[in-house]
């Protein structure tokens, strides 16, 4: 299994150079279950490395181009009748996939963005009176885009609090990005990707993270910077239980892809800003002087005892 997660690793890392952090984190949000929001401005390779993810596993793959007129049953789906019996069958949406790619996705309305809430959270929607649960496993990739506000419309924070972690790809290094225009000036290593992992692989990695132990210190080490961000001033809603429950799983799946049966402190630290910081709501004092999650996050760890 680990032979194969480095090699998945590679791929990634051919496609999209000089980004091997934000890989790791990718792949740790897979092998614990959640679902990843790619926050950065237009063509550093978001929906690529979406896609590239997408390629390298043996698993459904969905895109929705989100728009400002699509609906909540062009996601889910909708009752279709069927002149032969006159019945209503559901048809279901591109919400039934393994790996779901909804791009640009705070370009639809918030009545649309709902429609993810209850397939996100508990991997099942429900229409007409009826629930239908997703396949496993599920994870979607959101894309989304900080600069262009026209025709945009803020994630709540409902939605955002499901989503595991929040990727910053940024522009890669100069000799990274030369590296990147040689590789792509006879061949995109992108359209020559073969399966990795299987579907009851990727099931069998996500059971493996959660036999991955943790030591209670290290559990009220999470605690504490979860109450520290509801306690801290300059945040007016902190993190949530679930906030906490994703630190946790995350961690566990760090620690497995480093070839441990344990976690660590610095998992908890090296996972708390791309975990913490997207969910955390500021104040506006506070971000008219320049915070943001991110910083606020960084500044408590800090201040919080690192258990031995």
């Amino acid at each position: 299994m680990r032979e194969k997660i480095a090699q998945l690793r590679n791929v990634l890392n051919e496609i999209i150079r000089g980004k091997e952090e934000v890989i790791d984190l990718l792949l740790i949000a897979l092998a614990a279950e959640g679902s990843v929001l790619l926050h950065d401005v237009p063509g550093v390779g978001k929906t690529t490395l979406a896609k590239a993810l997408a390629g390298s596993l043996n698993a459904s793959f969905r895109r929705i181009q989100f728009t400002p007129d699509l609906l909540p049953t062009d996601i889910i789906g909708s009752a279709v009748y069927n002149p032969k019996d006159g019945e209503l069958r559901f048809r279901k949406g591109p919400i039934f996939a393994n790996i779901v790619l909804a791009d640009e996705i705070n370009r639809a309305s918030p009545r649309t963005q709902s429609a993810l809430l209850e397939a996100m959270s508990e991997r099942q929607v429900s229409a007409d009176g009826e629930t239908y649960y997703l396949p496993s496993p599920f994870m979607v990739l959101a894309t989304e885009n900080p600069v262009e506000y026209q025709g945009t419309y803020s994630l709540p924070e409902a939605q955002l609090d499901r989503f595991a972690v929040q990727l910053i790809l940024g522009y890669p290094a100069e000799q990274a990005e030369l590296k990147l225009l040689l590789d792509r000036l006879h061949n995109d290593p992108a359209k020559q990707l073969h399966p990795i992992l299987s579907c009851s692989e990727i099931v069998q990695l996500q059971s493996q993270v959660r036999a991955v132990r943790m030591d209670p210190s290290i559990a009220e080490y999470i605690l504490r910077l979860i109450t520290a961000t509801r306690r801290e001033p300059r945040i007016s809603l902190g993190g949530s239980p679930r906030a906490g429950l994703t630190l946790s799983r995350c961690a566990q799946a760090a620690a497995f892809l480093e070839n441990r049966d344990f976690v660590l402190a610095d998992d908890i630290k090296k996972l708390a800003v791309p975990v913490l910081a997207h969910r955390l709501i500021l104040q506006n004092q506070a971000k008219y002087a320049g915070a943001t999650g991110a910083s606020i996050v960084q500044e408590l760890l800090k201040t919080l005892a690192v258990p031995r």
